[in-house]
């Protein structure tokens, strides 16, 4: 990205019931200095500009469905008097309203490599997107329509 390019799309960070953001916490504190500095510079300088269209790129990207795709960073990094660190991360979002990606969970696959801990961590990130989703839902709801809601689950439990 050249200094007159400005960043296509905006990346949000998933936050929780409790205000907790899961995937920003990752990378802040489970990642090493060399793997977050890599995943920083990666997602503004290829997410951020090309957004979900980096799924056409193997390299960089794939999607996987439902609204989800899989943002990759698979290289070796030796900084300067280092010993070389090779980066296999993996971060899922969700591309939503006008140029957003929604960064939902991430982890790193050069700690675990196996289809089975993949399909966990692409589960976590698929039911974040649900919760996400519905909360969006509700929150465009009307006053009357999540009074008239709440009335009608109270009623059922009367029953």
């Amino acid at each position: 990205m050249g200094p007159t390019d400005h960043p296509s799309y905006e990346i949000e960070f998933y936050v929780d019931e409790s205000g907790d953001m899961p995937a920003l916490r990752w990378i802040k504190e489970d990642l090493s200095p060399t793997k977050r500095r890599a995943l920083g510079l990666a997602m503004h300088e290829v997410l951020q500009l090309h957004g979900v269209q980096i799924v056409g790129e193997k390299s960089w990207g794939r999607q996987l469905g439902e609204g989800l795709f899989e943002f990759r960073v698979d290289r070796t990094v030796k900084p300067d008097d280092e010993i070389a660190e090779k980066i296999a991360l993996r971060v899922f979002c969700h591309a939503h309203g006008d140029r957003k990606i929604l960064v939902l969970h991430g982890y790193d696959k050069g700690k675990s490599s196996s289809s089975s801990r993949q399909r966990r961590e692409i589960e976590t990130a698929q039911s974040r997107l649900a919760s996400w989703r519905a909360a969006r839902a509700e929150q465009r709801k009307t006053p009357h329509q999540r009074r008239r809601g709440a009335t009608k689950s109270r009623a059922r439990r009367k029953r």
